[in-house]
């Protein structure tokens, strides 16, 4: 049996809610990507051009600083990467939490929530973030807070 971390962003509260979830399925331990600047409200406006999250999601090279980097990678074989969808891809904070690490010989699994967006190039733009020997699989995609039911579904979908 693989040793599982369950690492999350989020800024709402939906993606903290269903990797909870996840978390207490698997037994999993959890970890929190917070970033260095909390994000505002205004910094999410997604119709603003000039709001924070507009402004990093345009630049595929922007890589918001994480608070801290505790989260010892090394000891888990999977990770459960649990975050928002942006502009159809995941938040560039989370290519800054995987580069953060030397992550190697992995297996990354991904869940999202979303308004109404699907993964897009979401595995693509992370896969630069990590080594080749790392598999990073596509999840799922919720557009809102799990139930428990659904977890325990998706632990079984995506052999957890």
């Amino acid at each position: 049996m693989s040793k599982k971390l369950v690492a999350y962003f989020s800024c709402t509260g939906t993606s903290k809610h269903n990797a909870e979830l996840l978390k207490n399925a698997l037994n999993a331990d959890i970890y929190e990507i917070k970033p260095k600047v909390p994000y505002k409200s205004e910094d999410l406006d997604w119709t603003n051009s000039n709001s924070r999250s507009s402004i990093e999601m345009k630049d595929k090279k922007s890589r918001p600083e994480i608070a801290d980097k505790n989260a010892a990678l090394e000891k888990y074989d999977e990770i459960i990467l649990v975050f928002p969808i942006w502009w159809f891809v995941a938040p560039t904070i989370v290519n800054t939490f995987l580069e953060s690490y030397e992550v190697k010989n992995k297996r990354i699994i991904l869940f999202a929530t979303s308004g109404m967006s699907k993964f897009g190039k979401t595995v693509d733009e992370l896969k630069v973030s990590v080594d080749n020997s790392t598999k990073i699989e596509q999840g799922k995609v919720t557009h809102s807070k799990a139930s428990q039911k659904d977890v325990e579904e998706w632990v079984k979908t995506y052999n957890l």
